[in-house]
């Protein structure tokens, strides 16, 4: 997967999918694509922006045309991201893309996945008619992560409690639950990498704020113009294979293609089950979890603000020890009432959209291991100068040239004066990040790293103090 850009404001932006394993002689070059954006533009630009992917690829780590510009405007790990997850979250749904092209070798199958998938991807990323990547002005947020609940004592012993009845919903076979509250984790039973996928989707489908705007809830997304309609004027070789010979996904109408990103699919029904015809009139949705490499059932249920992801292995279903409508059952029976004392404590607790902000301070915390990210609210970091924005990007650059030039754990503090006086400065160590910026113009050097200790002993344990 590539993606390349010949200006900063996107709309050059070029991004492919394509397999070096095919087209490799001559008159079937078009053969080793399996996706392209913009769809509508020639074969011969397509076939030399994968030439120059191609090239990057076997000469550098970057599949991301670089210049001056484009380095001030946006970060190349935080691009890189973008892939990552799209990938991630195709593979949560239809599996990898080789074992595609390997049921279907003439990639037929895969093309019809991997075209309205991005696509529907790409309308949460679309303002009007052009894509809005991330830019400096999301420098201190970090995608790819999850963005936790701090819990009170009491409040994390009824979640304790309700996660361990969700637990035993399907009999003798173990069910793993995801729990959100707004778009902030409060539990999850899953590996790292599942809950930030299974994360990701649920803020941008699943939970209240999401089914209430009909679209992503991420912050820095805005609802613009769809880009489904592109596909249908589309010059890929998608369009080479007619749609009648293309085999069914992995729903349960045959020849049905998922498309598990459309907007506007789920609605919350009368029993506070989500509710779909994604997967097909009265189907229940399955994901892929990779971590245990099997493929499970997902629930999703909702309270207010609570949202409850519930997987169910479909070796049950498939076994017919129980069907959906029991594990439904268990859980209106069994976790309602916990569901809504949880939903009670937590909405006493809630702080609002602006309850880990930080008085004086515009900050972004990673813990890599844990794939857990804490940052300053949104409308906190929109207060801050493009200036210093921009410091702050080129910091976040600094860091990321390091760690990929040593490949290994290293300590390090980084500081950048900006233009306008502000100060952004780095800490790393033990796979933990801290990435602050101050504006007040009179703060000395000192000064600033002093505020940076204050916070990390006052907010990280000390993690990030220098002693």
């Amino acid at each position: 997967m590539g993606m390349a850009s010949m200006n900063s404001s996107g709309e050059s932006l070029k991004l492919c999918v394509f397999d070096l394993r095919r087209g490799q002689n001559e008159g079937q070059e078009l053969d080793k694509i399996l996706f392209f954006y913009p769809p509508d533009v020639t074969f011969s630009t397509q076939l030399s922006v994968i030439g120059l992917s191609e090239g990057l690829i076997t000469f550098t780590r970057s599949v991301v045309e670089k210049n001056k510009e484009i380095e001030a405007i946006w970060r190349v790990d935080a691009l890189q991201k973008v892939l990552k997850e799209v990938h991630s979250l195709f593979v949560m749904f239809h599996g990898s893309v080789r074992s595609l092209l390997d049921k279907e070798p003439s990639g037929g199958l895969i093309r019809s996945h991997l075209y309205p998938f991005i696509t529907d991807y790409l309308n949460d990323l679309s303002v009007g008619k052009k894509l809005q990547l991330p830019s400096f002005r999301e420098t201190l947020k970090e995608r790819g992560t999850v963005q936790m609940l701090t819990l009170a004592r009491d409040a994390a012993l009824e979640v304790q409690s309700l996660v361990g009845v969700l637990d035993s919903c399907a009999g003798t076979l173990r069910c793993h639950s995801v729990i959100l509250f707004h778009d902030l984790l409060v539990s999850t039973t899953l590996s790292p990498d599942d809950t930030v996928d299974l994360f990701t989707f649920s803020v941008m489908r699943l939970t209240s704020n999401a089914l209430s705007s009909g679209t992503s809830s991420w912050s820095y997304l805005r609802k613009g113009t769809s880009l489904s309609q592109t596909s249908s004027r589309s010059t890929s070789p998608q369009l080479l294979v007619s749609s009648d010979s293309l085999p069914s996904g992995n729903g349960n109408d045959a020849g049905r293609v998922i498309r598990p990103l459309q907007h506007n699919k789920w609605s919350k029904g009368k029993d506070g089950f989500l509710v779909t015809d994604i997967w097909g009139k009265d189907a229940t949705p399955t994901i892929w979890l990779h971590q245990r490499q099997e493929r499970v059932h997902l629930l999703a249920y909702q309270h207010k603000y609570l949202t409850l992801v519930l997987l169910v292995p479909t070796e049950a279903i498939v076994n017919g020890e129980l069907d959906i409508s029991f594990v439904k059952h268990q859980v209106t029976e069994n976790a309602s009432a916990k569901l809504l004392k949880v939903e009670e404590k937590l909405s006493k607790g809630w702080g609002g959209e602006n309850a880990y902000h930080v008085s004086g301070y515009r900050y972004l915390l990673v813990d890599n291991d844990m794939e857990v990210s804490r940052a300053s609210p949104p409308g906190k970091v929109a207060t801050l100068a493009k200036e210093t924005l921009l410091a702050v990007n080129k910091l976040r650059e600094t860091v990321d040239a390091e760690k990929s030039r040593t490949k290994e754990e290293k300590d390090m503090e980084i500081c950048i004066r900006a233009k306008n006086n502000a100060w952004a400065i780095a800490r790393v160590t033990r796979g933990k990040e801290l990435y602050m910026a101050l504006e007040k113009a009179s703060d000395t050097l000192l000064d600033a790293t002093d505020s940076v200790q204050s916070f990390s002993n006052r907010y990280c344990n000390g993690t990030f103090s220098m002693d």
